[in-house]
């Protein structure tokens, strides 16, 4: 459905390390688990590293092609947000490729409207993996 809202989005700051990342790596993809500390931080992997099965939902592309990829239980938490990966200073403590720049993504996110809601009920349940 054409109104459904995009369930991922990224920063323009986000945007300019995946390119910067994609340069050194080749084609990338990102994967959102929950759990505590780094455990929620969007990991950031050459495409084809992770393993996604059929308990990850994809959310959608972001900068161009990289597929974000979430967790189903964590998908169940999220369903109603619209998330935006986004970069801080810092390093996380994970396997993410943006480690060793001295920054990290993180997640920001926003309650979908009512409206938005619908709109991404009537579109359907979004791909799951192999």
């Amino acid at each position: 459905m054409d109104d459904a809202p995009p369930r991922i989005l990224t920063t323009p700051q986000a945007d300019a390390l995946i390119a910067q990342l994609t340069a050194r790596h080749g084609p990338l993809m990102f994967h959102q688990s929950g759990g505590c500390c780094d455990g929620s931080a969007p990991m950031c992997f050459p495409r084809g590293e992770f393993k996604v099965g059929a308990q990850d939902v994809l959310l959608g592309h972001v900068a161009g092609d990289v597929p974000v990829w979430i967790g189903a239980a964590q998908f169940e938490y999220w369903r109603h947000t619209q998330i935006s990966i986004d970069v801080v200073p810092g390093r996380g403590a994970g396997m993410s490729l943006e480690s060793p720049e001295g920054v990290r993504f993180i997640v920001r996110s926003r309650v979908f409207s009512d409206t938005e809601d619908a709109a991404l009920t009537a579109a359907g349940e979004p791909p799951r993996g192999a």
